[in-house]
């Protein structure tokens, strides 16, 4: 007597779970950068206020700019390889030079292969060491991996927050 076969479901709903839990992961990150992306400039519409000076001929001082900054639309890129902490840092703080005095929002990372997350945390651990004026406590970082890419490589996308007043 022969046993009845079963289907296994298991399997094919296990995935259906990973795969909307990534799609509702992307989903808010999109909204949080419409959300900061598409806010006007408080400072742009702003008039400069006339110098009550009694010298005409000498120009107003320009106020320094106050209120929230926003983040710029389009990001910047570079690309890192290896696997050594020390040579990873480095590349960062080579790679950042030309922004250099300009403060990172957020840093979305794709490292290549299978493992590219575990890769790409690695090195959104390093952006630090490599530049600590751009990268601070408070940038947001987020690891996603990115299949034809080579292992031990990764894709780095910096959104900057905007000038004050610019």
């Amino acid at each position: 007597m022969s046993r009845p076969r079963r289907r296994g479901r298991g399997g094919g709903r296990v995935a259906g779970v990973v795969l909307a839990g990534w799609l509702f992961a992307d989903l808010l990150l999109v909204l949080a950068l419409v959300s900061m992306a598409d806010r006007p400039d408080p400072l742009a519409a702003r008039d400069p206020k006339p110098s009550n000076s009694a010298d005409a001929s000498s120009k107003p001082k320009k106020p320094k700019p106050t209120g929230p900054r926003s983040v710029e639309r389009k990001p910047e890129e570079f690309e890192v390889k290896g696997t050594d902490k020390g040579a990873l840092a480095d590349q960062i703080g080579r790679s950042t030079q030309k922004w250099r005095g300009r403060t990172a929002a957020l840093v979305l990372t794709f490292g290549g292969g299978r493992d590219g997350t575990v890769y790409a945390h690695r090195v959104n651990s390093l952006l630090g060491k490599g530049r600590p004026e751009m990268f601070t406590k408070k940038t947001a970082t987020d690891d996603f991996h990115d299949l034809s890419t080579d292992v031990s490589t990764a894709l780095v996308r910096v959104y900057f927050f905007t000038e004050p007043g610019g």
